[in-house]
């Protein structure tokens, strides 16, 4: 084919026009990137360079249900370091020394990490705020100031395994603190700046401050001064009989409220790492699982009324024993307890009296009776750790196990679940859900950001027969095993437990659980409380749970209503007075005498008191019984002392 200068011009014009076309394409793909693509390319550029400080939020404050602080953040400065900007580390490291008393090597450590920050730790972490203007007097390139919080405990140990504790970076660890973490941390804030690829800083660029979301508050249902009775009565056990461990729970049983739960041995949740990882990790109230003894009996009356297998007025026979599958199950009284009632038994707390029931009720009955009152599965109470505790296999309970089961042996439960159990007798009959946590409000507005409602699990007998088994247990209070814990004029029902520990597949001959589970007024309850001694060793050798617990379970009570202003009542079952009884003495009042009236007071009196002091002031604030109370001539009342005359409320506090 032959080229001419047409065809030459014609690919001259097709060349020109794809080249125009090109740089056409180069122009417009240029003028989308400057233009169309500037706040995308402007995001990736600022993600590229911007680097950031976290800023903590202040965590949010813990209340009890009356709306006094137990635990609340105070922010303090804290030393940060971006290693890239620093220009002279051995230099920075020797200044900071000076002011945050830290060894130079362990500094420059730190200065030495490739990483876009690090903490100057432990001694920059919240810091003096003169020693944070001291660091900033430096001006040293690459360090800088920002906020933590510290966890402040007004209360000091105060229901420790119930608050939980936090770690170094603000996070929850255990109890209310790991429950509720994401409701209380809220959202850290950051002080953003520009910095090139080696971290170091780019000139002419400033810094962006974002701040933090602070925290909600929490609003617990524990009661501060229920949750001090209750610590108080562990702290004198403790003096006194030296055990193991002790657990105790105070509860509203129309609601599911947690009150009051403590724990020995506790700890100070400021100092928590010098405690061992058990004692602040396991809150006994809710994790501990052990056979619980004859405060399980509850369960069995119960069921066994509910399904009209006994009559209270029926006869039993007690001759110290019973015969079960070839083994001879003993009653704790030697000899027996003879020819009695059924209302006798329970009053006797008499083991072959509820082997009898048991055996009436049938495995199915009775085991189908303890789940329902909540044993052998989790409360879910709104608190981390707790236990499930353990049943029989259905299929392995033979007579013996029956037998065994029926009067608390065998199985094993946890305190919550005891407490709830016996909640449903004092309400009517109702299984609640436990709770700890009453409101989240917002730490800013106050607004309730969420509430947390009564919950029913469901009904396990009926109101009928919750009435009758209270009426039984305020007779065990009157006139049974459970006489210690009698408070006149409060009507207080209950149940005393003693359970031998079993170590290395045999019952110990000296390890007991002793414990009693009590509830007031009889008639209309608006406590239940319950409290287990693990491994108590008494003086006299004496361990019983009506001996030891019951008179300790009796002045919770007391003294919790008569905070709450319950009025007394002068109906209800009399104690009966048996040979060998100490007369009784009503308590006076020494609340609001200075120290020497009090004490010329109590040596003046015909009932021989004896005084103990707690605390320091001139002034008595509260005392131990409390006013009004009866107790045994030669009483000793504990004495609280403070700088001023109490004021008496003129309201009662509310219940939750």
């Amino acid at each position: 084919m032959q080229v001419t200068s047409r065809v030459i011009r014609r690919r001259v014009v097709t060349l020109l026009m794809l080249l125009l076309a090109a740089v056409g394409g180069l122009i417009a793909r240029l003028a989308y990137i400057q233009v169309g693509q500037t706040q995308w390319l402007s995001g990736q550029a600022h993600n590229l360079w911007s680097r950031s400080i976290p800023v903590q939020g202040v965590r949010g404050t813990i209340f009890d249900s009356t709306g006094k602080p137990l635990v609340y953040t105070a922010t303090a400065p804290s030393v940060l370091a971006v290693p890239a900007q620093v220009l002279d580390k051995g230099a920075t490291a020797t200044e900071l020394a000076k002011v945050l008393q830290m060894p130079v090597d362990k500094i420059v450590a730190s200065l030495q990490q490739h990483k876009a920050m690090v903490w100057i730790s432990p001694g920059g972490r919240r810091i003096t705020d003169t020693q944070a203007e001291a660091v900033r007097a430096l001006h040293l390139s690459g360090i800088y100031i920002t906020e933590e919080g510290k966890r402040t405990y007004p209360e000091g140990s105060l229901a420790a395994q119930v608050l939980g504790i936090t770690g170094t970076d603000n996070q929850g660890i255990t109890g209310i603190e790991k429950q509720y973490n994401s409701s209380l941390s809220g959202k850290p804030g950051y002080i953003e700046f520009y910095a090139n690829a080696k971290g170091q800083r780019m000139p002419g660029t400033g810094e962006q401050y974002i701040p933090p979301i602070n925290g909600n508050n929490i609003k617990l249902t524990i009661n501060l001064q229920i949750q001090q009775f209750v610590e108080r009565e562990i702290e004198q056990a403790v003096a006194e009989y030296h055990p193991d461990r002790v657990t105790a729970i105070v509860a509203n049983p129309q609601t599911g409220a947690i009150l009051a739960m403590a724990n020995y041995p506790t700890f100070n949740p400021t100092h928590w790492r010098d405690y061992p990882p058990n004692t602040y990790n396991q809150n006994l109230a809710i994790w501990q699982t052990f056979e619980p003894g004859s405060t399980f009996k509850v369960v069995t009356l119960s069921a066994a009324l509910q399904e009209n297998k006994v009559n209270l007025t029926d006869k039993f026979y007690d001759p110290g024993y019973y015969e079960v599958a070839g083994h001879r199950i003993r009653c704790w009284k030697a000899g027996g307890h003879g020819s009695e009632s059924f209302l006798n038994v329970v009053e006797n707390s008499c083991n072959p009296g509820f082997i009898a029931l048991g055996e009436r009720l049938g495995k199915q009955t009775l085991f189908s009776y303890i789940k329902k009152f909540g044993f052998g599965t989790k409360t879910g109470i709104d608190l981390p750790g707790e236990g499930n505790g353990i049943l029989f296999k259905l299929s392995k309970v033979g007579p013996l196990e029956l037998a065994t089961t029926s009067f608390g042996q065998g199985v094993s439960v946890t305190p919550i679940q005891q407490v709830m159990a016996m909640s449903a007798i004092a309400n009517g009959g109702l299984l609640m859900k436990p709770y700890v946590m009453k409101e989240e409000t917002n730490s800013v507005t106050g607004q309730v950001v969420q509430q947390t409602q009564p919950t029913v699990v469901r009904r396990v007998i009926s109101s009928q027969t919750a009435d009758l088994v209270r009426q039984t247990l305020e007779s065990v209070v009157a006139n049974g095993s459970g006489r210690s814990a009698y408070v006149d004029g409060y009507r207080v029902a209950g149940k005393t437990g003693t359970a031998q520990v079993a170590e290395n597949g045999h019952y110990s001959n000296g390890h007991y659980i002793v414990s009693f589970m009590g509830m007031a007024p009889a008639n209309n309850p608006r406590l239940v409380a319950y409290l287990a001694i693990d491994h108590p060793r008494p003086q006299n050798g004496v361990v019983f749970g009506g001996v030891i617990v019951a008179p300790i379970v009796g002045r919770i009570l007391g003294d919790s209503l008569q905070y709450l202003q319950v009025p007394r009542s002068t109906q209800g079952q009399s104690k009966k007075f048996r040979y060998g009884d100490i007369p009784l003495y009503t308590m006076p009042s020494f609340v609001g005498m200075t120290i020497g009236d009090a004490r010329r007071t109590a040596i003046e009196s015909s009932a021989q008191i004896r005084t103990e002091v707690v605390g320091q002031g001139k002034y008595v604030i509260a005392q131990a019984p409390s006013p009004g109370t009866k107790v045994p001539y030669g009483q000793t009342i504990r004495l609280y002392l403070g700088g001023q005359v109490p004021q008496r409320p003129a309201v009662p506090p509310p219940v939750h």
